[in-house]
Parts: structure tokens; C-alpha cells; sequence
């Protein structure tokens, strides 16, 4: 899922700690159910330690086109709720995300391409953050292409390494399904004939992906699909 240049002026985020009891999370959708806000993201958070031990924090993104803080007023009335605070959405902040996973040397290198072309983007306006994990592992690379398509707001995944196959080509099929295109590099392996796109320079690789989900950018990836470069 892309996210425009240009922020939706109707996504809002909230934070709030709460106690951590039963029903809590009901009282608050039921809160911005009522004023017709329609929730996109929730993250909840323990505290074990710090000013907050005991509670929660519940980190809410929500579309709205009504008066905000009508909502926020109701929501500190909870008695669940100890303190309420609006934030702009990570959208705003962060933006889309190009996620890299694989070999610490190829990351690295894909990581290096992608911050260059994303600082070219971001200089200009745009909102493009680059992610990165090195691992080593069929299992561990696997879980980690998997977890990729829960995460928010990506755009696109880097495959990174030396060889790759086998479980990872599943999760890259996972991944593909649920609308994330997905770029290899030149590797051994059958993930290269799972992505989306095979790249041999990993510096390319970083920037290919961040002109992919660029909105200004020319480049557009399911142009050359299939191909190798």
C-alpha cells in the first residue's frame, strides 16, 4: 500500500495509556465509532517499568472528518484512560517504507543506494524511510519475508544475499500476494525466479525500489517485470 506525496489531511493519530483491564479497547473503538472515525491502525504496548508500569499505551491512526477534539474530549472522560495526547500519523512522519532483508554486506549496500535516492525524494517533499535487517538463516530470512506483508505501510521488499530459496521463495509468493512487489538480487537460489525484478547492483537495487514507490518518480517497476538488469 502506497502512501501519496501529498498527507491525507483527514488521518489523525492518538496516543493514550490506559489501565490494563478487560474491555478497554472495546470503550475506545466504541468512543470513535460514535463520532463516524474509522480506525486504520492500533498498537498496544505494556509498560513493565518507567512512569507508566502497569499500564498500556494504545496508539491509534483514524480517518476522521469530524471535530477531533470532540473525540479526544470523550476519550479522556474514560475512566480506563490516564491520558490522551493527538499526534500527526507515522504516514506523515515516516512515510512509505522500503524494507531490506538478507546478507549484512549485500543489505548494506542496497541500504546505501536506497538512502541516497530516498534523500534525492525526501528533499523535495516526499516521505520515504528505508528498513533494514541482515540475517542469516532459511528460517529466520523466511519468518522475516513473511512478517513483511503485516508490517505498515511498506511499498517495497529488497532481497538481499547470496542464496535464497526454498522457504524464502514461498514467503516472497506470500509477500507478491498481498500486493508488495518484491526485488532479488542476483543470487543463488530460486528466489530470483520468484521476485518481481533481479538486480545485479545491489546500489541499484536500493534505488530502483525507492523510485518505485516514489510518486514523482518515472520508474515504475510492473514496466520491467519479469526482467533482469
Amino acid at each position: 500500500m502506497l502512501f501519496m506525496s501529498e498527507p491525507n489531511v483527514n488521518l489523525f493519530a492518538i496516543r493514550t495509556i490506559v489501565e490494563n483491564n478487560k474491555g478497554v479497547l472495546r470503550d475506545i473503538a466504541a468512543v470513535f465509532a460514535k463520532h463516524e472515525a474509522n480506525i486504520l491502525m492500533i498498537h498496544q504496548e505494556n509498560f513493565d517499568t518507567g512512569p507508566y508500569a502497569g499500564l498500556s499505551e494504545l496508539y491509534v491512526e483514524y480517518e476522521s472528518t469530524n471535530d477531533i477534539n470532540v473525540l479526544i474530549s470523550e476519550l479522556s472522560r474514560l475512566e480506563s484512560v490516564k491520558e490522551t495526547k493527538p499526534y500527526q500519523s507515522f504516514s506523515h512522519i515516516f512515510g512509505t517504507r522500503v524494507i531490506i532483508i538478507g546478507g549484512g554486506a549485500q543489505v548494506a549496500q542496497v541500504a546505501v543506494g536506497a538512502v541516497n535516492e530516498a534523500d534525492r525524494h525526501n528533499i523535495r517533499g516526499e516521505r520515504i524511510s528505508v528498513d533494514t535487517i541482515p540475517l542469516v538463516g532459511e528460517e529466520n530470512v523466511a519468518l522475516a519475508v513473511d512478517a513483511v506483508s503485516r508490517l505498515p505501510r511498506v511499498g517495497i521488499l529488497v532481497l538481499a544475499g547470496s542464496l535464497m530459496g526454498g522457504e524464502i521463495s514461498k514467503a516472497v509468493e506470500r509477500v507478491k500476494e498481498a500486493g508488495i512487489p518484491v526485488i532479488a538480487l542476483k543470487m543463488a537460489g530460486s528466489v530470483p525466479e520468484h521476485a518481481d525484478l533481479v538486480v545485479t547492483d545491489p546500489i541499484q537495487a536500493g534505488i530502483f525500489a525507492v523510485m518505485h514507490v516514489s510518486e514523482i518518480a518515472k520508474f515504475d517497476l510492473n514496466r520491467v517485470k519479469g526482467r533482469e538488469f
